[in-house]
């Protein structure tokens, strides 16, 4: 089936390198991007009419904590997963599935749990969220084979380190590697504990270790000293500010990153479920809160959200261009506010209002439930399209 998108008044990239697009047109063939341009029409099957309201790329949660099915124990809340689709996220990705009741720190049981969440989510999308799981959390123990094990089981991440037994950089840096050899993304936790059992890790820590992602680097909940993040914006690590940490060490960090020309090393996440809470609009306010009170261009932290994280872990979306994934949301400025943009609205502030997603260049909801409604909402004028979602 093909999709033709016009009427598009802003276009975001996703890429940091190059944020804005030119064009007022997307197609899409099936599930893929295969078309950007101006007054684009080629009689495709399903045409959507953006009324002149922005496109960016669907957000990803680099940071979530699920179990298993759309449900957390945590905080004891059904659907979260597909409530955070009304948020503009359309990929999760795990950080480990650490709230599982009784979850196995033996070495099969570790490894079981984590292709048992892989290869359920593969066949569950709630809402239609993409949500890479299996991120087995690192115990002692573990040697090289289990990381061959795990890649060829279809493993790709490791759960936050220091939530488990491994709780030094000398214990986690060869199983890093080992990670890294056969292509494991790693995460480390950083900052104060989060959970009973979890560690604080310092930037001593991190830099021994030497991950691919400095998981949250404004606290998870709680933040490390100012010179830790310093320390490890000057490294090469990429750099994970969340929703569910500290709001003034989130700044800092964006501050920084800007300061070192590292915008390419900064993803954002949510951290939730957690004690937090359940935050289905926390990548959307993350954006807001660095736009406008970090001085972040809106369209920068969009592609922090979207094409910096498809990038470090390796996916094919978050990126608006031939050949990507067509994973689309339609935001604007919301209804009562004072911004006449989705990106004035941020830079203000205030949450733009979500009015349609596409997952795989599936229409998969309309109006969202959980934004204010959009001052010019995306609409079907060709072809069948989902009902607009009320509040």
């Amino acid at each position: 089936m093909r999709t033709l998108i016009t009427g598009i008044g802003q276009l975001v990239s996703g890429d940091v390198t190059a944020p804005l697009l030119e064009g007022d047109s997307i197609l899409v063939d099936g599930t893929t991007i295969t078309a950007i341009g101006t007054g684009l029409d080629d009689g495709a099957d399903v045409v959507i009419d953006a009324a002149g309201a922005t496109v960016i790329p669907g957000l990803i949660d680099s940071h979530a904590h699920p179990t298993l099915g759309d449900y957390t124990p945590r905080q004891r809340t059904a659907d979260f997963i597909e409530s955070s689709l009304h948020g503009g996220v359309t990929t999760m990705i795990s950080a480990g599935e650490v709230h599982v009741p009784g979850r196995p720190k033996d070495i099969v049981g570790l490894k079981a749990l984590a292709v048992v969440a892989s290869r359920a989510f593969q066949n569950l999308r709630p809402g239609g969220v993409k949500v890479h799981a299996g991120a087995p959390v690192l115990e002692l123990g573990l040697e090289e084979h289990d990381f061959a094990e795990l890649a060829a089981a279809g493993i790709r991440l490791l759960g936050e380190i220091g939530l488990g037994s491994v709780k030094t950089g000398a214990q986690a840096a060869p199983m890093v590697a080992w990670a890294r050899t056969y292509g494991i993304v790693s995460t480390i936790h950083t900052g104060g504990p989060s959970i009973a059992g979890s560690s604080q890790i310092d930037a001593d820590t991190v830099l021994e270790a030497a991950p691919d992602i400095v998981g949250h680097i404004n606290g998870g909940t709680t933040s490390m000293p100012d010179g830790d993040i310093e320390r490890l914006v000057a490294s090469p690590i990429a750099l994970e500010i969340v929703h569910c940490g500290n709001g003034r060490t989130a700044l800092l960090t964006a501050r920084l990153a800007t300061e070192a020309s590292a915008l390419d090393r900064v993803i954002l996440g949510n951290d939730a479920p957690s004690g937090t809470g359940v935050v289905p609009l926390g990548i959307l306010r993350t954006i807001a809160h660095l736009a406008s009170l970090g001085g972040v261009p809106p369209e920068v932290a969009i592609a922090w959200a979207t094409g910096n994280t498809a990038r470090v872990h390796r996916l094919n979306t978050g990126i608006i261009a031939p050949g990507k994934d067509a994973d689309l949301c339609f935001v604007d400025a919301p209804q009562g506010g004072t911004s006449t943009t989705a990106l004035q609205a941020l830079a203000a502030g205030d949450l733009c209002g979500v009015s349609m997603v596409l997952v795989d260049g599936e229409i998969r909801i309309g109006r969202s439930r959980n934004t204010a409604p959009a001052r010019r909402a995306a609409a079907v004028v060709k072809g069948s399209g989902p009902a607009a979602a009320g509040h």
